[in-house]
């Protein structure tokens, strides 16, 4: 399983999400990390669920690197988080 489709299981499973988007962005650093090239190491979360309702903004990173511990132990080096609530303005 790639790693970009084990985050979108991993989020699937604990954030029941309305919509969701995993952007492998590791193209784009290509030379940060030579031994890591090839690999998916850079990933950009797009979710919006009704679990981040009420939640700061720090406390939905937390809830989303701590559900995505697995992939981060199996290489994901870098995540960029873009996280809300229904109803909430998104700029995507």
């Amino acid at each position: 399983m790639s790693v970009q489709s084990e985050i979108e299981e991993l989020l699937g499973t604990h954030f029941q999400p309305e919509r969701l988007a995993v952007i492998n962005e590791s193209d784009r650093h290509a030379g940060h990390r030579p031994e890591e090239e090839g690999n998916e190491t850079h990933m950009r979360v797009r979710i919006v669920s009704p679990t981040f309702a009420g939640m700061t903004r720090v406390a939905r990173h937390r809830a989303i690197n701590d559900a995505l511990k697995p992939a981060f132990d199996k290489g994901l080096h870098a995540l960029a988080i873009e996280a809300a609530a229904p109803g909430e303005a998104t700029r995507w």
